[in-house]
């Protein structure tokens, strides 16, 4: 994220970021489902995109892998948008069984490599794993505040990280 030189438009971003990360966390099932119609948006404006596009591609194989890959992204998200209470719980296990695996995947990691950040990638790859796990085991029920928690907490780190990084324009 970039950060605003001035800091009183730093700190108004801030705020709106942590008044967003509020009401996300204060509205989870809300704002899961918010970001969840936003998806299905961002889903047809993709399969949309494919379809302008399809012009373009040369051969007879191209232009129907290109249809094809346009067709289940408007498919997508058009059930999306039909669906969104369903589709959020979907994405919640889906999400469930990503942070599980990842987290396997980083427990491995820490197992075949050395090095001195070893805890840390062993650190991360239990709580990954467990929030996986925890997910999926309150599975259909997480799929009414996981989401919308998560995002919420990830606005309230970046408010955070906003405030405490170097003044200047610099990357964060």
């Amino acid at each position: 994220m970039s950060v605003p030189a001035s800091p009183k438009l730093r700190w108004i971003t801030a705020g709106l970021l942590l008044l967003a990360a509020a009401l996300a966390i204060a509205l989870p099932f809300v704002s899961s489902t918010l970001l969840t119609i936003a998806l299905g948006g961002m889903a047809i404006a993709a399969g949309s995109s494919q379809l302008l596009r399809l012009t373009a591609v040369e051969g007879r194989r191209g232009k129907l892998f290109r249809g094809l890959s346009a067709l289940l992204y408007l498919l997508g998200g058009i059930s999306l948008l039909a669906f969104p209470i369903q589709s959020t719980l979907s994405l919640t296990l889906f999400l469930g069984f990503l942070l599980a695996i990842e987290g396997l995947m980083e427990l491995a990691a820490a197992a075949a490599n050395g090095g001195p950040a070893r805890w840390t990638v062993l650190l991360d790859g239990i709580v990954t794993a467990v929030l996986g796990g925890l997910l999926i085991a309150e599975w259909p029920l997480s799929g009414t505040w996981a989401i919308g928690t998560m995002v919420g907490i990830g606005l309230g780190f970046s408010a955070l990280n906003l405030l405490t990084a170097p003044v200047g324009g610099a990357e964060v």
